[in-house]
């Protein structure tokens, strides 16, 4: 995150917001302007991208299915926009840590032994490191002394929209993002990377909750999807898995989403329909 602070530092925070007695590397000025970088930036990622998620991925019939709520797009984005700044708060926390020089991001592939080979086995590292660590995170999440006071407000939208994707106790955000946060502070990342990643897994959160339920044949197996993750939020205790089945497979918590069968959220509208239709 120091990337951005430092673009933010030098190209308008202390040219036009913080006064020349505030230096840059002041610890207060930097936990001031990282939680309102983390804040806005949480902001923009959100309903940007959850925004293109339901005009160009969401199909609009699923909001006639039974179980969507009154005004839920409505109460998704509020209840996200809640949560944000709370989020942002205990985010900053990490991130200060991080620009303070705490973590074991680097600045150049040129710095590593592999060099630009580097790159690959780092995105794939992370991308199962936090696989495995939010599966159990969200599992235990479910756990019934944890689940009521946590993680239940995420589970009011039964059959969510890309808006679902951040409406949920900001505890239980920062939480499941604890994995993305610990991996620089126990693995070597380029700094430029863990940016990208940070913006990927942000998209990966939309799309999961996005209601477009296809994926190519020969990944059905492995990934999980949108149609995985509606299942979770319809049957609870199925499919805790960020990016991949194997660990609801390995955890016996695989269901084989309802989409793929035949019997998915649409696929119930749609019946409805043709039965409306029939009754007329």
């Amino acid at each position: 995150m120091d990337l951005v602070l430092d673009f933010a530092d030098n190209w308008l925070l202390t040219p036009y917001v913080y006064p020349s007695s505030i230096e840059s590397t002041n610890p207060y000025r930097q936990l001031f302007s990282l939680f309102v970088i983390t804040t806005a930036g949480g902001y923009f990622l959100y309903l940007a991208t959850a925004w293109l998620g339901y005009v160009l991925l969401f199909d609009k019939r699923l909001l006639q299915h039974p179980l969507i709520l009154k005004d839920q797009i409505r109460r998704e984005i509020t209840y996200a926009s809640k949560s944000i700044p709370i989020m942002g708060v205990l985010t900053t926390a990490v991130f200060f840590f991080e620009v303070r020089g705490h973590a074991k991001l680097y600045d150049s592939y040129g710095d590593t032994r592999l060099g630009y080979m580097t790159l690959p086995i780092t995105v794939i590292s992370f991308i199962l490191f936090t696989d495995c660590l939010i599966y159990w995170i969200h599992r235990f999440l479910h756990h019934k002394l944890v689940y009521k006071h946590i993680h239940k407000g995420h589970h009011i939208w039964k059959v969510p929209t890309p808006f679902a994707s951040h409406a949920f106790h900001p505890l239980d955000g920062f939480v499941q993002s604890l994995p993305y946060h610990v991996f620089p502070f126990l693995f070597p990342l380029h700094k430029l990377t863990y940016l990208g990643l940070f913006v990927f897994v942000n998209v990966w959160t939309v799309s999961i909750h996005d209601g477009y339920y296809r994926v190519p044949t020969l990944l059905k197996p492995f990934i999980n999807g949108s149609a995985h993750h509606t299942d979770h939020h319809l049957f609870y205790n199925y499919n805790y898995g960020q990016f991949f089945t194997l660990w609801d497979r390995l955890g016996s918590s695989f269901r084989e989403p309802s989409a793929f069968t035949g019997q998915g959220p649409l696929q119930a509208v749609v019946a409805g329909k043709q039965s409306n239709g029939k009754d007329h």
